[in-house]
């Protein structure tokens, strides 16, 4: 789960890491009064969505007056916002965040992940911040460090000794680092999170560190030992079939295709894709209905496949193992009948009694193409998707 900039800074700050003086805002109107409650002369605002890219698109600004937050907030708020990490039709803008300007002397970048090889903590620092840090690491690599945490260890003080060197940190700094990477990775570990990016941190004008962004997103499979963080769910920043299917247990990922896929199983839905683009065809999706595929299951996974209008044709493919084929033609009958789908439907069903599922689906007079085999079952879709 991805968390807003302003929800990631109300973690900074909880944890004592150095934020700038800001409020967040979900109406116009309160724009002046934030300025106001900041103070200065000049602040800096942000759009809020899940999505970097936003100064290039408009959606951060500096300004000098309230009036000027009050005419930004207008004009983004309950609109999208379109960078280059969304897709073509944007995010939707529902909050927006005022702060106080920080006038920078150098940009640096700090962020954590998790090393599954080495199961630790993995620190990334480097003394070029704000800008995409691929980047750096293909053209410069010297000017990053990975440095291992291990999680036992409450003595970190080394570690983030061996990243300031590289930050190019001076004494004073140092000191305000080494208590700031033990904030770090105490936030990391105490609240499940898979990614902490402060990009950039910056040295300011009075030589002090300063995190002047904040991008955390959440192990979601933790989130049951999180209940407050899972109020900070913002389900308009994803997309509305993925937020639907996450309700109702499916796995569904949105694609740019336009063959609407049905699998049980998340290899075989993998397989399935790759079968589909081998015969020249492209998936609407990724859509796993999980090993026990209910007539309820498959009802909603239809009704989330068809949600999209570029869908021209549904492949399902069912592997019966544990569930028999027969039931699963079952639920695909009832199911189409009571969603009553108006695109061809592509069926195929192997595994335990599988000619009976065959048999059902034929006998139940619906418009469905049952074929045996997942070769023949995707050139069938392809073709009927042109």
């Amino acid at each position: 789960m991805n968390l807003h900039e302003y929800q990631g800074k109300s973690l900074f700050a909880e944890y004592n890491l150095p934020v700038s003086k800001g409020k967040v805002i979900f109406n116009s109107k309160d724009a002046v009064n934030a300025c106001n409650e900041i103070g200065g002369t000049r602040w800096v605002i942000k759009a809020q969505v899940h999505a970097g890219g936003r100064g290039k698109a408009g959606g951060v600004e500096l300004i000098d007056s309230p009036e000027m937050a009050e005419e930004f907030s207008k004009k983004w708020l309950g609109n999208r916002l379109i960078t280059y990490q969304t897709d073509k039709s944007g995010q939707l803008v529902n909050s927006i965040l005022i702060e106080e300007c920080t006038d920078i002397a150098k940009e640096l970048y700090l962020s954590a992940v998790i090393d599954r090889d080495t199961q630790k903590i993995v620190i990334i620092g480097s003394s070029e911040g704000g800008v995409n840090i691929e980047e750096v690491a293909a053209n410069s690599p010297e000017k990053i460090i990975y440095q291992g945490v291990d999680i036992n260890n409450h003595n970190l003080k080394d570690d983030a000794i061996n990243i300031a060197k590289v930050l190019k940190l001076n004494e004073r700094q140092i000191t305000q680092f080494i208590p700031m990477v033990e904030n770090l990775v105490r936030l990391f570990i105490e609240k499940d999170l898979s990614l902490l990016e402060i990009n950039p941190l910056v040295i300011n004008l009075n030589g002090d560190l300063h995190c002047l962004d904040a991008k955390i997103n959440i192990d979601s499979n933790a989130l049951f030992r999180q209940p407050d963080l899972q109020q900070m769910y913002d389900e308009t920043q994803d997309d509305p079939q993925e937020a639907e299917a996450a309700k109702h247990d499916l796995s569904y990922v949105s694609l740019d295709g336009n063959i609407g896929c049905m699998v049980n199983g998340a290899g075989l839905a993998m397989g399935t894709m790759d079968t589909i683009k081998f015969y020249g065809g492209n998936p609407a999706n990724f859509l796993d209905v999980g090993g026990t595929a209910t007539q309820e299951r498959v009802a909603q996974a239809f009704k989330i496949i068809l949600k999209d209008p570029e869908v021209k044709v549904v492949l399902v493919n069912i592997f019966g193992g544990i569930v028999r084929c027969d039931l699963i033609a079952e639920g695909v009958v009832a199911a189409i009948k009571e969603v009553n789908i108006n695109i061809p439907v592509v069926v195929r069903l192997e595994g335990n009694n599988a000619d009976l599922g065959a048999k059902i689906l034929s006998d139940a007079k619906i418009a469905v193409e049952s074929i045996n085999n997942l070769a023949d079952a995707a050139m069938k879709a392809v073709e009927l998707s042109k």
